[in-house]
């Protein structure tokens, strides 16, 4: 099965790491990422699809980030 995560945070390094780790652990980016100014909060936010191919089925049980 293909499974596919939208990673989002802060413009800070936390956000690199959230995808480095993700990169780490076998996905795959997926796209371009996304920048953007979040108004309420006054920050731009970073966004990264990221994808991977995993054995099984899906079921929306699935912890997505313990993949």
């Amino acid at each position: 099965m293909k499974l596919y995560r939208f990673l989002s945070a802060d413009d800070t390094s936390a956000f690199c790491h959230k995808v480095t780790e993700a990169l780490n652990k076998g996905w795959e980016l997926h796209g371009s990422p996304t920048y953007a100014f979040d108004a309420a909060n006054g920050v731009m936010r970073c966004g990264q699809a990221v994808v991977k191919e995993a054995d099984g089925d899906y079921s929306p049980d699935i912890k997505l980030g313990e993949q």
